[in-house]
């Protein structure tokens, strides 16, 4: 039996208001405002604290709570919210090229949906951090699909398909995907392996972001990035505790866990202020 979804609390939490049709319209407006309101964030990870997946948990911490998550909980709290809305979606599975390309070998590590509307396939991502997309894409090859943010376009297919995005004149790969269903099962256990592998940069790095519209927001570590979508990108280094605190509760809206290892953890990440000249 599918697990009951609070809409009441999703639409309060990123200010939806408007027809719940399932139409192509409804999904651009949900798109849009999802990830410019509930953050990506994965201090879970960070503080060794366990990433839950049922719709409860995820309610309670993206919504209650006031906090973020990463692509597995957006997405599948974003899946659930259409499935209730009467979308046809499901998910996918992706391998993260965009810093590693050759993690093009490597297994799956992210998480999309294949959304259908009026029999046309789109893909939706509410939980890639700072390159989240603002609005679904259209799943054809080639073309170049506009978003309010950067532009993007999907190349190849049968069966490998891959995102792209345009920086300047140069087309870069985002991460590459099939369309072959996924089991919850196979979701929940790579979910496990991300969320506790040493290996993961989710256990040791601190990754933050935002998309409102006009902007997005990144916190990597302690190095907080402000984009404009026209403009040079601004760069400030986050110099204590107090001021990564700062930025992830004013700037990013985030109620941060009461745990007693997150100022140990957050001091880790300060970068070390350079020695005095001799």
């Amino acid at each position: 039996m599918a697990e009951k979804v609070n809409l009441k609390g999703y639409f309060e939490r990123i200010g939806f208001a408007g027809s719940i049709a399932p139409t192509l319209t409804t999904l651009d407006l949900l798109h849009a405002l999802h990830p410019a309101a509930i953050p990506f964030e994965n201090l879970n990870p960070l503080l060794g604290e366990p990433v839950r997946l049922d719709q409860p948990s995820l309610e309670k911490k993206l919504l209650t709570d006031r906090r973020g998550g990463y692509c597995f909980e957006h997405n599948l709290l974003f899946m659930r919210m259409l499935q209730d809305l009467d979308f046809t979606v499901r998910p996918l599975l992706a391998r993260v090229v965009w810093t590693n390309p050759g993690a093009a070998s490597l297994p799956p590590s992210h998480m999309l949906l294949l959304v259908e509307v009026n029999g046309q396939n789109h893909i939706a991502d509410v939980g890639f951090g700072g390159l989240t997309l603002t609005t679904p894409l259209r799943l054809r090859a080639e073309s170049a699909q506009s978003t309010p943010h950067e532009t993007f376009r999907l190349t190849g297919g049968e069966p490998d398909w891959t995102l792209e995005v345009k920086l300047a004149q140069d087309w870069r790969p985002v991460y590459i995907f099939t369309l072959e269903q996924v089991s919850e099962d196979a979701i929940a256990a790579l979910n496990q392996q991300i969320a506790t592998d040493p290996a993961s940069p989710f256990t040791h790095e601190l990754r933050v972001a935002l998309t409102p519209t006009g902007r997005r927001l990144k916190l990597q570590n302690s190095k907080f990035t402000r984009q404009p979508t026209d403009g040079e990108a601004e760069y400030r280094e986050l110099a204590s505790v107090e001021d990564i605190k700062q930025v992830l509760t004013e700037t990013f809206g985030i109620a941060l866990p009461q745990h007693d290892r997150l100022n140990a953890v957050l001091a880790g990440l300060v970068a070390p202020k350079p020695a005095p000249a001799a």
